[in-house]
């Protein structure tokens, strides 16, 4: 049976899960709910960074990524800073769209799966 790995783990979630070759990443979000969509889009990013660190791989692996944003008005904006980050060449399946988040202040919210 394989290992099953859970980083930052509590009662109700793990922020990242290791198993069967893939990390999966729970949704990232900004810490500061005030900033506009790129720095939102930034902060989050860099969460993704971290969790994908943390499980000992990274965006050059990123095999799906999920968006989701408050508004579609922030499509273009977010996708300004997503691009200048993601690897080229190595770009995952991905998808976007409008939804209602738990908290009105984010803007955006990142699930992302990647080979470990």
């Amino acid at each position: 049976m394989a290992d099953i790995i859970r980083i930052d783990q509590n009662a109700r979630r793990s922020r990242a899960v290791a198993a069967g070759g893939l990390v999966f990443l729970a949704g990232q979000v900004a810490d500061d709910k005030a900033g506009d969509i790129a720095q939102q889009t930034r902060e989050t990013l860099a969460k993704v960074d971290d969790m994908l660190a943390r499980a000992g791989t990274d965006k050059s692996r990123l095999v799906s990524v999920q968006i989701w944003l408050r508004s579609m008005e922030d499509f273009e904006a977010m996708n300004r800073v997503y691009d200048a980050w993601v690897v080229r060449g190595q770009t995952p399946a991905r998808a976007c769209g409008k939804v209602e988040l738990a908290d009105p202040a984010y803007r955006i919210e990142v699930i992302a799966v990647a080979l470990a």
